[in-house]
């Protein structure tokens, strides 16, 4: 199960892993409310007792979880006792790789689930991967590798959840893959303060604005965008405040705003994948950004020359990929198996990530 960041809600799906090819059996999606979609927001910055309310949040998204993980054994006629492991992301709030720092915290109180659900949980996927030095995300790339690379074809699958991040399927080199800046968090937030909307279905509200060029520069000129990989980001860093501090003028209308945070995410990717992905002719967007109709238009656009489709194509639909992930990552640790790639979170050595609570 995975909720990401654009706190949204949380996505479940059913994996059998027992093949050589991962099935898909089942999925399910709890939307978040409002309330807790805004407590959530608040503990990404610093506040009035925020351990306290970090340990009601974890409990109040645990019970969620494991109303997800009841409803989608209900869907799929699969009973609890025929589940090896829950493999729970957990909400992040904070997540800080910098070595000056070195901490993620994603919450879920992983005892609770284990006791609500009957099922062993793995949890707090990240830590282990930062504590060998590496950025603890993204994790994605191991599974993108077990289920969409080609043996032929130099493929890019690209995730556009809240933050965007890239994996670099080259078949003839070792993975590699990073955070390449904001995906859909800053698109979403402007779009609910300026609209009331969590977000800008199908771009169409982006579409009426024109991109402005002094203030995309100014976005662009962010020192993450030039960093070399392996990095990671989140909203500790690409959030509303980063916004309005680059906002030169108050005359600058929202729409045009909006309309260049979305060429801020495209120009984003796309920079990325010319930098670091040398000679890949494929890329693959999953993540809610898929549904973002003008956003991978766009992207096909400036990305001429290569295909630019959904993970559709490649067997798994775009809105379940990361969860899938996490069921496969949760097999990683079940097996004692190293689930993170050292080329792309820089650890010292593979590891074995998750922390295990027996059902």
């Amino acid at each position: 199960m995975m909720s990401g960041t654009s706190l949204d809600g949380v996505d479940v799906v059913l994996a059998d892993l027992r093949a050589t090819t991962p099935l898909l059996l089942g999925t399910c999606y709890c939307p978040y409310n409002d309330d807790l979609r805004e407590a959530l927001l608040l503990l990404h910055q610093p506040g009035y007792d925020e351990l306290h309310r970090a340990a009601m949040l974890s409990n109040q998204l645990s019970r969620l979880y494991a109303k997800a993980t009841a409803d989608l054994l209900e869907k799929t006629g699969v009973l609890a006792a025929q589940i090896v492991a829950i493999g729970c992301h957990g909400q992040t709030i904070r997540h800080c790789p910098e070595p000056e720092k070195r901490y993620t915290i994603q919450l879920v109180n992983a005892a609770l689930l284990a006791e609500l659900t009957g099922i062993t949980v793995v949890a707090d996927l990240r830590s282990r991967d930062i504590a060998a030095g590496g950025q603890g995300a993204p994790l994605v790339p191991a599974f993108h590798e077990a289920v969409f690379k080609s043996s032929s074809r130099h493929r890019v699958i690209v995730n556009i959840g809240g933050i965007a991040n890239i994996t670099n399927l080259d078949p003839y080199h070792a993975i590699t893959g990073f955070d390449c800046g904001p995906g859909n968090s800053l698109m979403d937030a402007w779009c609910l303060q300026h609209t009331g909307r969590n977000y800008d279905q199908n771009g169409q509200w982006a579409a009426t604005g024109r991109v402005i060029p002094d203030l995309l520069d100014a976005l662009l000129s962010a020192p993450f965008f030039a960093q070399i990989p392996p990095k990671s980001t989140g909203r500790d860093l690409f959030n509303l405040r980063w916004l309005e501090d680059k906002l030169q003028f108050s005359e600058e209308s929202p729409e045009d705003v909006q309309a260049t945070l979305l060429q801020l995410t495209v120009m984003s990717i796309a920079q990325a994948i010319d930098m670091h992905c040398l000679g890949a002719e494929e890329v693959y967007v999953c993540g809610g950004g898929g549904h973002n109709s003008l956003l991978i238009n766009r992207l096909a656009e400036i990305m001429s020359g290569k295909k630019v489709a959904l993970t559709d194509q490649l067997g798994i639909t775009i809105d379940w990929v990361e969860a899938f992930a996490f069921a496969w990552l949760a097999q990683q640790a079940i097996l004692r198996k190293p689930g993170n790639l050292t080329a792309v979170t820089g650890a010292k050595g593979s590891r074995i990530l998750g922390a295990i609570y027996p059902a």
